[in-house]
Order: structure tokens, then C-alpha cells, then sequence
């Protein structure tokens, strides 16, 4: 099960931290932290897997990919592949690369909610759901036709109670 998934940039800023088991707002940033202080005191050039026993407990992984000013970190535990993970990573980026025309930090500081949308469709209650990052797009697009078509029905729906009012 993958235990958390976090992009941060290469000061320590999270930018998206989902924990799909419930820890504690401190607990979270403590574990934030931690996992930036392994990562950054790594050189480019070793592998990109870390055992994770001493920051999430026992038989837990992580592995993380750096692009550009962004580590991209998917902690699981030793049930998941850590090939598996470190492709699911490159998923997840090709995905934000593709609805986002080059994803860089902005984007993901300015379109959230879209992040969190793609991330859920890859992966929800840590379980993977889908590794295709086009049927991945196709769902986004879908949400945000539907969110789209919601808003201009309750903007109809105002200016038509608002013309029966007069």
C-alpha cells in the first residue's frame, strides 16, 4: 500500500503532501521534514531508493525522482514494487506534463485542486488505480466538463430567479 506521496521543492517547501493513513497535522510536517533531510544530503548520482524504516516504520520504502526544483516521493510499504513506484512517479509527471504544457512549481502552487484531481485518479486510498496517464487525462477533462457545465447551471439559475423576482 503506498503509505504517502509528496512534492517539494528543492528548499523543503511541500507543494503537495497526501497521507493515506491518518496521521496528525504535526506528524505530518515532522515526517515532511524528515524525508527532505534524506533527500537533500543525497548525491545525483545513487539510486533512488531509500528504506524508510527509521522515518514511517518498519518495512517501509520510499523513492523519489528530482525534476527540475521538484522531488516527487512516493513512501509505500514492502507489499509494492519499487520499480512499479518509481514508474508510477514518471506516470504522474507525464500527466501533470500534459495537462499542464510543462509542468513546473507555479503550476502546482496555482492549480491545486487539479493536482489533487490527477493525483486521485492515479491513485486513491493508496491503493494505484490507473497507470495510463491518457485514460488519466481523459478523466480530468470529464471532471472539469462536468464542474464547468455545474457552474454555468447555477449562473442560469441565478439570472432567471432574478428575472422572475421582477
Amino acid at each position: 500500500m503506498i503509505k504517502s506521496v509528496m512534492v517539494m521543492n528543492t528548499q523543503g517547501k511541500p507543494r503537495l503532501a497526501k497521507f493515506y493513513d491518518f496521521q496528525p497535522v504535526e506528524k505530518q510536517q515532522e515526517l515532511i521534514r524528515s524525508v527532505f533531510g534524506v533527500l537533500c544530503g543525497r548525491a545525483d548520482n545513487v539510486c533512488n531508493f531509500v528504506e524508510a524504516d527509521s522515518i514511517f516504520g518498519p518495512g517501509t520504502r520510499l523513492v523519489y525522482k528530482h525534476f527540475a526544483t521538484l522531488y516527487f516521493v512516493f513512501v509505500f510499504d514492502s507489499s509494492e514494487n519499487e520499480l512499479a513506484m518509481l514508474d508510477l512517479i514518471q506516470v504522474f509527471v507525464e500527466t501533470l506534463d500534459k495537462c499542464f504544457k510543462n509542468v513546473c512549481e507555479l503550476d502546482i502552487v496555482y492549480n491545486y485542486s487539479k493536482l489533487h484531481t490527477i493525483l486521485d485518479e492515479i491513485i486513491f486510498g493508496g491503493q494505484v488505480l490507473e497507470t495510463s496517464s491518457i485514460e488519466v487525462i481523459k478523466a480530468v477533462e470529464e471532471i472539469s466538463k462536468l464542474e464547468s457545465a455545474s457552474n454555468a447551471i447555477a449562473l442560469v439559475s441565478k439570472s432567471v430567479s432574478g428575472w422572475r423576482s421582477r
